[in-house]
């Protein structure tokens, strides 16, 4: 049996230049594939509202939905450094976030939560509490209703500041881990060199500290249009198998993402 990764292996990883390898999972079998080839890190992410529920957006997805999906993630997984999202709306104040955050991880089996935004009070409280959290920057698929639509986010001067300074500050909170969505190639390196935490990308360019992707984009089954920061792995690739190894060599040989997956 192999000894599942912790944050101190994550954080050492950053430290030594190696990269992160990281996708999305919702089930057992799923979970049990990708952790045999070897990624890093398995996201349970309230993605699974569009790519499981066939809802338009993840805002739909409740607690009991996540813990779910990580319960079965988590009972196939050896290696694999399991985070789940906290969805929407179930981190409006800290202590609402904790009770949330608990169920992940006593019954769902997570360890360690993500949040979206700069909710630097949420996080504090969290880490106090003795639960890990992943802070999530750039766009923020739990705000679309606000941002209108999805969109790269810190291309200009003013809203890049307050990205970084927004990393900052939940660095200083205590985060362990941060994931940048959709924001310039140029801004995440920034932030990624900055911080002593890692730094996973997803549209945010090669100079990340590690990349996720959704599973479903990058094999190509997705109900909605692959985003431009994705890849079709199974393109290329005999099974489903070799296509996830496919992805985390190139993560790790820092391969992925190309030029034309970054802003």
């Amino acid at each position: 049996m192999l000894k599942p990764l912790s944050i101190s292996d994550l954080a050492a990883m950053k430290q030594s230049g190696e990269k992160i390898s990281c996708l999305t999972a919702y089930d057992a079998a799923f979970s049990a594939l990708i952790d045999k080839v070897g990624i890093d890190m398995i996201l349970v992410g309230d993605s699974l509202g569009m790519v499981i529920q066939g809802h338009n957006t993840t805002l739909p997805v409740t607690i009991s939905d996540m813990v779910y999906h990580t319960r079965c993630v988590s009972a196939a997984r050896q290696r694999s450094f399991i985070i789940a999202d906290l969805p929407f709306m179930t981190y409006a104040t800290p202590v609402m976030a904790a009770k949330n955050a608990s169920q992940l991880m006593q019954a769902g089996g997570a360890q360690m939560v993500k949040l979206e935004g700069p909710r630097i009070d949420c996080v504090s409280f969290l880490v106090d509490q003795g639960i890990p959290v992943c802070g999530h920057l750039g766009l923020l698929p739990q705000s679309i209703n606000q941002l209108g639509y999805y969109k790269v986010q810190g291309k200009e001067q003013v809203e890049a500041e307050k990205i970084f300074t927004d990393a900052w500050k939940l660095q200083q909170a205590g985060a362990s881990l941060l994931v940048l969505e959709c924001v310039p190639a140029s801004l995440a390196k920034d932030i990624s060199a900055q911080l002593t935490i890692p730094v996973i990308g997803i549209g945010a360019g090669i100079d990340c500290d590690g990349q996720v992707l959704v599973l479903y984009d990058m094999l190509d089954i997705g109900i909605m249009k692959r985003p431009r920061f994705s890849k079709n792995f199974i393109s290329d690739a005999a099974n489903i198998e070799e296509a996830i190894r496919d992805y985390h060599q190139a993560v790790k040989q820092s391969f992925f993402p190309a030029a034309e997956h970054s802003f």
